[in-house]
């Protein structure tokens, strides 16, 4: 993708890098994100050696827990900097990430799950720590409520108000998502694109680009689904790659 940047976008690992290698020119991506899952109910031990198997590929790294991860993993990705979970950090000249990890309330009582209220406050601190930014960019694991990226297979909603309440009021850019695997889309609000790579263990993955404007005015920002597997059965849009 030709561009001034590109990050590469992955979710909902889980312990799961096999088709890490079938990413075109991962070597090449300015970064890679993560939106939360690194593993399956894992913590550090687990968690670490994820980031160590990206970090092979690229040295700038952005990443946060979802519900499935050990609430101890944050504190390991702030030690090296790379946490996105309740925090803003500089991606790119005039672009910002804020993130918030964990999940909404499930049945199921995962590891890092979190009141609607607790997701709200995580965010505006986000927001507070960004500052201003020519592009906003929100990473959240539990996706917005009432879209196309937090259906469940029978077709219930599951996402965030919070979150949804967030994009409707702050309109960033861009907002990357997952948690819901059999929901791997996107969508919009407003303004906002929403999109959820799907699990990466099923070859789901996304590319965030910025791309400068030849007038020399603002540049501009796009993302879009994207498949590892040579036969793609989950959703996807786009022929392999």
């Amino acid at each position: 993708m030709p561009s001034a940047a590109h990050w590469i976008v992955l979710g909902d690992i889980h312990d799961d890098l096999q088709y890490l290698e079938e990413i075109p020119d991962l070597d090449q991506a300015s970064g890679i994100i993560v939106t939360g899952d690194l593993t399956f109910l894992g913590g550090v031990a687990a968690g670490s050696k994820i980031i160590d198997a990206l970090a092979v590929h690229s040295p700038h790294i952005y990443a946060q827990i979802g519900n499935m991860d050990k609430p101890e993993l944050t504190a390991y990705l702030e030690e090296k900097g790379i946490n996105l979970h309740g925090r803003a950090r500089g991606l790119y000249p005039g672009l910002v990430l804020i993130g918030v990890g964990g999940s909404s309330k499930t049945p199921f009582n995962t590891p890092s799950e979190f009141s609607e209220e607790e997701l709200g406050a995580l965010l505006e601190k986000a927001l507070a720590e960004a500052g201003q930014a020519e592009h906003l960019v929100l990473v959240t694991h539990t996706p917005p409520l009432n879209t196309a990226c937090d259906r469940l297979d029978n077709g219930t909603h599951v996402g965030s108000p919070a979150v949804r309440a967030f994009i409707e009021k702050r309109q960033p850019a861009l907002c990357l998502c997952g948690h819901i695997h059999e929901s791997r889309g996107q969508d919009r609000i407003g303004d906002s694109l929403i999109v959820n790579p799907g699990q990466f263990g099923n070859g789901g993955y996304a590319i965030m680009a910025l791309e400068p404007d030849p007038a020399g005015g603002k540049a501009r920002l796009s993302a879009g689904l994207c498949c590892a597997r040579e036969y793609c059965t989950i959703n996807c849009p786009l022929p392999k790659n």
